[in-house]
């Protein structure tokens, strides 16, 4: 039988006793639930920076998730159009951080009137047209998915074309809420 040396048994011994100690630590150690030091950031496979703290305010530092301002409730102060064919009547600059976008546009027509509504993302139509006086409500991708990545971060141009389909007439549209959203 080979010989061990004298000591192995007494490191096995604290080898044990060590194991036993660091179970019971895990086991009644509050959870850890702050996190001091430098600021936290996490990162998508691609390396893209999904979420960063801002350590000085406390809040998020990005993304810069955007809250929808206040509409104007008054008809007439809405963006409007009484031309016959496709014009724009409002647009924005967003910036792409999820692959689809929720848009909500309230719609309304003249008396007597009919007209319709789009909403195009980069030059291209976004969701149906609807026609005034129906809530256009669309949540679909901004790009084909294999397009995104390149367009991640990046900005594109929200806008928002109406036109009237009768004789005369004005259309309003007037958003109300968008937001991007992961599916």
């Amino acid at each position: 039988m080979a010989q061990l040396p004298e000591d192995i048994i007494d490191r096995i011994t604290a080898m044990e006793r060590r194991i036993k100690q660091l179970s019971t630590a895990v086991n009644t150690r509050p959870a850890l639930i702050r996190v001091g030091g430098s600021a936290i950031r996490i990162y998508d496979v691609n390396g893209e920076l999904i979420i960063a703290d801002d350590a000085s305010t406390g809040g998020l530092g990005r993304p810069w998730l955007a809250m929808t301002p206040p509409a104007d409730l008054t008809q007439a102060h809405w963006p409007q159009t009484s031309a016959t064919g496709w014009t724009p009547i409002a647009s924005s600059y967003n910036v792409v951080w999820q692959p689809q976008m929720h848009i909500v546009v309230q719609t309304a027509v003249s008396a007597g009137a009919t007209g319709q509504v789009q909403v195009l993302v980069d030059g291209k139509p976004f969701g149906d047209v609807v026609s005034a006086g129906a809530l256009l409500d669309v949540m679909a991708p901004v790009c084909p998915k294999a397009d995104f990545p390149s367009l991640f971060g990046k900005k594109i141009t929200v806008e928002l074309q109406a036109k009237v389909t009768s004789a005369s007439g004005t259309v309003y549209a007037q958003p109300l809420m968008a937001h991007g959203a992961q599916s």
